[in-house]
């Protein structure tokens, strides 16, 4: 490859339960820093929920709201329903807690398992292999932690697409 050819794209999914916290912060802010390091083209993100609870809907208010004091804009996102096809469209998929990796590895066929990982893998400090507690019947505590424990995986999540693009 020249350095005149583009490099390839590789491709991370989130997942927590209804994509309107966890898993669209995640795509956000990993999308901002992206962006900022001139990687964005090469990655494809999105998000989704192992349910259906909120389809069509954009995140949280409270979450939109405190994402923006640390220069976060995902308003743009709107939440989906994991499908199928993701197990086969996307090269990582990172869930926000245990429940959701179970409920992944109990939907993805065997020869895409490989992809499944815990987000709380790529986390940084205290935070390593720890799920993303859901912020959503809480309040703005709750979403500055959820803030926290996704943003201490940029810099492992970065390497990873560096590694692969």
């Amino acid at each position: 490859m020249t350095d005149t050819q583009p490099k390839s794209r590789c491709s991370i999914l989130f997942v927590c339960t209804g994509n309107i916290c966890r898993s669209a912060g995640a795509e956000g802010i990993l999308r901002h820093h992206l962006k900022e390091r001139g990687l964005w083209e090469r990655v494809h993100l999105d998000s989704c929920g192992t349910s259906d609870y909120h389809t069509g809907e954009h995140s949280t208010p409270m979450g939109l709201a405190l994402s923006s004091k640390r220069g976060y804009d995902y308003s743009d996102l709107s939440a989906r329903q994991l499908r199928e096809s993701d197990f086969e469209d996307f090269d990582l998929i990172l869930a926000m807690a245990g429940n959701h990796l179970t409920k992944l590895k109990a939907r993805c066929p065997s020869e895409h398992q490989h992809k499944l990982n815990l987000y709380g893998e790529f986390c940084a400090g205290p935070f390593k292999g720890d799920s993303v507690n859901d912020p959503y019947y809480g309040g703005a505590a709750d979403y500055e932690e959820m803030f926290d424990r996704l943003e201490s995986a940029t810099e492992n999540l970065i390497r990873w697409i560096e590694a692969r693009s």
